[in-house]
């Protein structure tokens, strides 16, 4: 068999992009780089097999997170979108550079029957910068819904709630309930960004924790005895 590679430059990059073949070092520039097809420009050839690369990912993994804001151009062109009123956290999640707690306040709000009417709404919300809000904006659609949302639990006081409560509503382990609960006793908890640092959480636990707590104001540390009149 001769030297070099039998497969064509789109399979290849498919295949490195899934782990199947290691990438070739120097493959697109000097000796040996492949040609870019007749009749295209090398951009926009380049721009066909990003698209189709994630297109592979996609299929392999619905849930992927994507990466930058030209990978959420690439999805848009494939026919995903983000139907904002109805979004889950799983959905809010692939945006980059959406956060955990951006999330959190979209669904407390879904789940009130909040509804956003475009993207200036929820850059007001979010506090967006505006250049966030252009990356985000190819996959967002503002559908209006006029039946509420399916209505679940309203979200657990992290504050407040009792061991037993954490347990049965938000399947924390037996230690992890024991932690929150020492933990809670030194000051209320402010969000999940504050959850998540102060009890060395894993991501996929405090994100699974998304829409489902809020955080009211709770206990500070523990009570201490009232001075007595006149006492010393």
């Amino acid at each position: 068999m001769a030297k070099g590679h039998w497969l064509d430059p789109i399979a290849r990059r498919l295949l490195e992009a899934t782990g199947q073949l290691p990438a070739e070092r120097g493959r697109t520039h000097g000796a040996g780089a492949e040609p870019a097809p007749a009749g295209g420009a090398p951009e926009a050839e380049a721009e066909r097999i990003e698209r189709e690369l994630l297109a592979l990912k996609l299929r392999q993994n619905p849930a992927l997170r994507l990466r930058s804001f030209e990978e959420v151009a690439h999805a848009a062109a494939l026919g995903w979108h983000l139907d904002v009123n109805r979004a889950t956290a799983t959905d809010w999640l692939r945006l980059p550079g959406c956060t955990p707690r951006q999330v959190d306040l979209l669904l407390r709000l879904q789940g009130g029957g909040v509804q956003l009417s475009g993207p200036e709404d929820l850059q007001r919300l979010l506090e967006l910068p505006e250049p966030v809000l252009r990356g985000w904006q190819p996959l967002l659609r503002f559908s209006w819904y006029t039946d509420p949302p399916k209505a679940g639990p309203p979200p657990l006081d992290l504050n407040q709630a009792s061991g037993e409560q954490l347990e049965r509503r938000l399947g924390l382990s037996g230690e992890r309930n024991q932690r929150l609960l020492r933990e809670r006793q030194r000051g209320a908890f402010l969000d999940l960004a504050d959850l998540q640092q102060r009890l060395q959480l894993p991501a996929d636990v405090v994100e699974a924790l998304i829409g489902k707590v809020r955080f009211g104001t709770g206990p500070v540390g523990p009570m201490l005895p009232k001075p007595e009149a006149g006492g010393r």
